[in-house]
């Protein structure tokens, strides 16, 4: 808070010209604990209450895609924004882009994106409905990537089950 009122007030002039802009984002996200679960919190209840009442808002005639749609994506984009509170924006940027999860944040991305063009641009329901779908799925399997074996469990439990169907 210190680095922040000095940069308001004036005050912080020395060895702006060697820093990027990654280590003056570091700096001014430094903030305390208590701020950085605070903001965890908020922006994960946000989300939350985003997508639920994106959920709420799907039976609504004619508009009710659309709205779904909008909340929904905003809630998930809300719920990933919030861990960066707890890591701070740098460290949460390295860590979706780490091997184990990379190709799952790239899905992820890729299906908010393309969520918001099948309903919006190529207005095409089915397909929004899809990437909807694969939102989830993407969305999920990204934040089991954070818990120690988790996907390797999911995928165990899928193939147990498959090879039971087979049989």
């Amino acid at each position: 808070m210190d680095k922040l009122r000095a940069f308001l007030g004036g005050r912080d002039h020395g060895n702006n010209e060697n820093r990027n802009v990654l280590q003056v984002a570091n700096e001014a996200s430094t903030l305390g604990w208590g701020t950085r679960v605070k903001g965890f919190i908020a922006c994960m209840v946000i989300g939350i209450v985003c997508s639920i009442l994106g959920v709420c808002c799907l039976f609504i005639p004619k508009m009710g895609i659309i709205i779904f749609i909008v909340f929904y994506t905003f809630g998930n984009v809300c719920s990933l924004v919030s861990t960066m509170f707890l890591m701070g924006p740098v460290n949460q940027l390295k860590r979706m882009c780490d091997k184990t999860r990379a190709f799952a944040t790239i899905v992820m991305i890729t299906c908010l994106v393309l969520t918001l063009c099948a309903a919006f641009w190529w207005k095409i329901f089915a397909l929004t409905l899809l990437f909807v779908i694969l939102q989830v799925i993407a969305f999920a399997w990204y934040g089991l990537s954070y818990i120690p074996f988790a996907r390797d469990a999911i995928l165990k439990f899928f193939s147990m089950l498959c090879s039971k169907c087979v049989k």
